[in-house]
């Protein structure tokens, strides 16, 4: 396979080859002449402003964005100020730097983001030039003025200006100047004359490069590397300097010949980089000089511009575009000429076999005498990884698939990973979808960050395919994806809200990780309430459907989505949202019309508004519940007075509401409120807000039996409570003459086992005992019992001839109640046979 190597320049120990990566689609009349042109670095898109300083109205710049093949993206004239200069940022937004220091950012396809300024003295001294640079801490801007000052952003997304210290001596624009970033700092070095200078954000510092020699010259042309680790300086005698950045070790020195300063200046080295190389390029000529006095030289046809990359540089021109690189060490290995590596052998051991020669084997034996089959398949595999062409690829992938059928413990992980990724690659280089991305960039910017840009740029179908095939969990890929696709489809004007609707239900369906109510807010951003609406229809989660409704002023339909939700906090938050938002009429008027909501709202109400209770009771001419409220508002009051009116308050809803028990009852509690306060003043009893049996309770044990008959006579108090209380008043006092007395006053509604109980609570048997004989024969038993009396209680048990009390008389004899229990056997004996 020689002809690979046809196109490898020596340079040093290494070889750099130029690979086409794309026969450019677009059409350029005058080619990139007279233009601003900027081209992402990873394979990203190209904008090219024709003309930037045009000042004529009548026929303004136009801006033009291109995929890196080519492919128009986007094209509109532009109307604003004319422009220094162009760039892009870490997530493919153009960058446009205008004269007088606004900086105006445009997606990629043209829509106008934002803009901020480069502060106000700028507007003055106007831009003299401008760089987009990429820090740690994201996408920055540096600006020198007419006033030859230097402004610093290190963040467009988070905005603070730094004015950098004067250079001394500098007047107008300087000779040449970078952005450094080291050690997360930000630092411009600038040449201005044959001096040298650091600037950061409090000092500027004079600096020589090491090994500089005395007769280079002043400094012309500068560039940092793609990691702004190294820095390459031409001088105007045509020396070329390169170093590390920070200006403490030197590299090379190299005369190149070339009095002009070049147009261009760019590193190309790769991780690993055997022969780092600094590329130059004038309007015929590109010249690759290494850290050895060896250089490359190639014709230019075209004017052309040169793109950094992390490992190469990439050469666009009105008519193609070319990746400039070292050749990896791998690729050395396997495809230089008469190359006995065992990634060789084993490339041409299967290019044998493809041909059933005999020599496959003679090769394959020599790789395995050497013990070295397992490094053979590697060798191709890395290659391969690292070629663009798809049959050289192939070419290696087979040869190393064709090594591990003899080998039996070879992890296949590399090779299966290489596969994958290799079809990605090739997928996403095709010049339809424009991204050249090389291995080693792949595996810089990461899958995820492949595929958001691929969905950035709404390849979705691609995008969709690569996270099936590369099996990325849903919620990373599919998801995201589709999440994207939708966003974008509801800002489509040409379909209507129904067709837009039914296409984002059927492509997203149930997918797990993508939120219809993410996709309706879109749509209402976009001024689609009604699209928006639709969508939240296909929102399984009420949660995420009310906020966005209440958003939208839908406070109707989120109540509704609320209720039938069953979560009361949501109901809760809507209801609390209305009432701030509407006028207390509405918004009574709209929970009626919500059941539930309207009854939770009054639970809410009871415990934190009760006046606003009270209103909507008015509203609803509900005089049962305003009753109801008025009798609970009665319970806070304080003075007897308030108490009153609350209660005649009450006592009128209820006449309104016809329940004539409510009002009957409370009419009744407040002639007991004005009882208890009269007694309160003559007696200082203390009764005010006591139940009625509580107050004739307290009157009882107060002696105030008159008062007592009085309330028992005034509000019908039924015998049995009457008598219960007075026997327990009486005897808990051991009023034993009164209690006896009031016994014979009339025939006892409770009986006369209640007076033996109530006395032997309160340990008086022998009072007890004085009713005994007044207990029904139904009872005499239990009242013998209950004083104690076992012969009394065994009498009155057989002659009513009850088994079971003769029985329960049994059980509490003891033993030396002999006599008294063979009675009782006896009599029950004689019971049974009867």
């Amino acid at each position: 396979m020689a002809f690979i190597t046809a196109n490898w320049n020596p340079l040093g120990d290494a070889f750099y080859r130029k690979t086409e990566l794309y026969e450019m689609s677009w059409s350029l009349r005058d080619g990139l002449g007279d233009s601003l042109v900027a081209a992402a670095p990873y394979g990203g898109p190209i904008a090219l402003l024709r003309e930037p300083l045009r000042r004529s109205p009548s026929s303004r710049p136009q801006l033009e964005i291109y995929s890196a093949s080519g492919v128009s993206i986007t094209s509109f004239p532009w109307k604003s100020g004319p422009v220094v200069h162009l760039g892009w940022s870490v997530n493919d937004e153009l960058l446009c730097v205008q004269e007088d220091g606004t900086v105006l950012i445009y997606d990629l396809f043209g829509s106008f983001k934002r803009h901020f300024s480069m502060g106000q003295e700028v507007v003055q001294s106007q831009v003299l030039e401008a760089k987009v640079f990429h820090s740690p801490y994201g996408t920055g801007v540096a600006i020198v003025t007419g006033s030859s000052r230097f402004t610093l952003a290190t963040n467009i997304e988070d905005l603070k200006l730094r004015r950098l210290p004067e250079v001394p001596g500098l007047q107008g624009r300087p000779s040449c100047w970078v952005v450094l970033t080291q050690d997360r700092q930000t630092k411009v070095l600038v040449s201005s004359g044959s001096e040298l200078y650091v600037l950061d954000n409090t000092s500027c510092t004079a600096v020589y490069p090491p090994g500089l020699s005395p007769q280079a010259g002043s400094i012309v042309h500068m560039s940092v590397s793609f990691s702004y680790k190294y820095l390459a300086l031409f001088t105007d005698t045509g020396h070329l300097w390169t170093g590390f950045s920070n200006l403490q070790e030197r590299l090379s020195e190299v005369d190149t010949k070339q009095a002009a300063t070049p147009k261009q200046m760019v590193w190309c080295r790769r991780p690993r980089s055997q022969q780092p190389s600094v590329v130059l390029m004038w309007d015929r000529l590109l010249l690759v000089v290494g850290a050895c006095t060896d250089t490359i030289q190639f014709s230019m046809e075209d004017q052309s511009v040169l793109v950094g990359e992390l490992d190469g540089v990439r050469i666009i021109s009105s008519s193609s575009q070319e990746l400039l690189q070292e050749v990896p060490m791998v690729c050395q290995d396997i495809f230089k000429i008469a190359s006995m590596a065992p990634g060789a052998l084993l490339l041409e051991a299967h290019r044998e076999y493809e041909k059933s020669s005999q020599k496959a084997d003679e090769y394959l034996r020599e790789i395995k005498e050497q013990n070295v089959l397992g490094d053979a398949v590697r060798q191709c595999v890395e290659a391969a990884a690292h070629e663009y062409d798809p049959d050289t690829q192939k070419a290696l992938m087979r040869a190393a698939s064709f090594g591990k059928c003899f080998l039996t413990e070879f992890s296949p992980d590399q090779f299966v990973t290489t596969c994958r990724e290799l079809r990605v690659l090739n997928a996403v280089r095709e010049s339809t979808v424009g991204m050249p991305l090389t291995h080693t960039q792949f595996k810089q910017m990461t899958l995820q960050v492949l595929i958001d840009r691929l969905v950035y740029r709404q390849f979705y179908p691609l995008a969709i395919e690569v996270c099936r095939y590369l099996k990325i969990p849903d919620y990373q890929g599919v998801s995201r994806v589709l999440k994207h696709w939708a966003s974008c489809k509801v800002q489509q004007k040409d379909l209507s809200d129904e067709a837009i609707a039914r296409a984002v239900c059927a492509k997203v369906g149930d997918t797990p990780g993508v939120s219809y109510s993410d996709i309706a807010a879109k749509a209402y951003e976009c001024g689609r309430p009604e699209l928006a609406i639709k969508l939240l229809d296909f929102e399984a989660r009420s949660g995420e459907q009310v906020p966005l409704l209440l958003k939208m002023k839908r406070s109707q339909l989120a109540l509704s989505k609320a209720v039938e939700s069953g979560d009361t906090d949501l109901v809760y938050t809507v209801v609390t949202y209305l009432k701030n938002e509407m006028n207390r009429g509405d918004f009574f008027m709209t929970l009626r019309n919500q059941p539930v909501a309207l009854s939770l709202y009054r639970q809410f109400c009871k415990l934190q508004e009760p006046q606003t209770l009270k209103d909507l009771y008015n509203q609803d001419d509900d005089h049962q519940e305003l009753g109801n409220f008025y009798v609970m508002a009665s319970y806070r009051e304080k003075r007897l007075e308030g108490r009153l009116a609350q209660l005649q308050s009450a006592v009128d809803e209820y006449n309104k509401a016809k329940n004539d028990f409510a009002a009957k009852a409370t009419e009744e509690e407040m002639r007991l409120l004005r009882f208890q306060r009269k007694l309160d003043d003559e007696k200082g009893a203390g009764l005010l807000g006591l139940s009625l049996q509580a107050t004739m309770e307290a009157l009882m044990s107060l002696g105030l039996h008159k008062q007592a008959e009085q309330l028992y006579r005034d509000f019908r108090v039924p015998d049995k409570r009457y008598w219960w209380l007075k026997l327990k008043s009486l005897a808990e006092k051991e009023q034993w003459e009164e209690l006896e007395k009031f016994s014979k006053s009339k025939k006892s509604p409770i009986g006369y086992l209640a007076f033996v109980e109530v006395c032997m609570k309160n340990n008086s048997r022998y009072e007890a005992k004085k009713y005994v004989s007044k207990v029904t024969p139904e009872q005499k038993v239990k009242a013998h019992l209950a004083v104690g009396d076992l012969e009394g209680a065994a009498d009155a048990a057989i002659e009513r001839r009850s088994d079971s009390e003769m029985g329960a008389v049994l059980s509490r004899c003891s033993a030396s109640d002999r006599l008294l229990m063979d009675k009782l056997n006896r009599a029950r004996v004689a019971a049974a046979k009867k």
